[in-house]
């Protein structure tokens, strides 16, 4: 078992064959949440790159890739060569450490599919807040808190287990009391949801 299966519980990257079956679009994702020319980003918990290399297209390079796994950022920075995307940072580290991990303070954060893993939440949206700019974005993406067995691609049930999925009302009972607002609830189909926090 891999380091991040045992401190994030079912945080796993899947085969990237049915991520691209659920979210043929991903760039319209990021901009749907919010994600726009100019800003700075950290693409956390960022996986084999689902999400990287079109965050650093719309945003010109300018994100920082963070995972535990150094096997998952190679891919993620293989993904980024081979589409001839802007190059951005990867940096291998824990996510709760992001304060020590990145020099200097950005606009969004971005954390998919994996908040609902994360074991100290409260930690990890504290340091957020100190990493992020005044009025930045804390962004997280969701599996909606639907039986498992619902949540089908290619055939299958996808995504964590029914009992570690979180509505956003209880993203929202996490992340608000640490100096949050939710500004944004966004639908990202067919399953998931997209909070937008912004930094009070």
């Amino acid at each position: 078992m891999r380091d991040q299966e045992k401190l994030f519980p079912a945080t796993a990257m899947p085969d990237s064959n049915w991520w691209q079956a659920l979210w043929p679009d991903p760039i319209g994702v990021l901009k749907n949440v919010g994600l726009k020319e100019g800003l700075t980003a950290i693409d956390l918990c960022c996986g084999d790159g689902l999400f990287t290399t079109p965050m650093s297209v719309l945003l010109d390079g300018k994100v920082y890739a963070v995972d535990l796994d150094p096997d998952m950022l190679a891919l993620a920075e293989q993904a980024i060569k081979k589409t001839g995307a802007p190059s951005c940072t990867f940096i291998e580290g824990d996510a709760r450490d992001m304060t020590q991990l990145i020099p200097v303070q950005v606009d969004i954060i971005l954390i998919a599919n994996t908040f609902h893993g994360v074991p100290e939440q409260t930690e990890l949206v504290r340091n957020a807040s100190e990493v992020l700019n005044r009025n930045g974005n804390f962004i997280i993406i969701n599996w909606h808190k639907l039986p498992r067995e619902k949540t089908t691609v290619l055939g299958e049930p996808r995504g964590p287990r029914t009992e570690l999925r979180m509505s956003p009302e209880d993203v929202r009972t996490v992340v608000e009391p640490v100096g949050f607002q939710l500004t944004d609830l966004v639908e990202i189909p067919p399953y998931h949801y997209g909070a937008v926090f912004k930094k009070s």
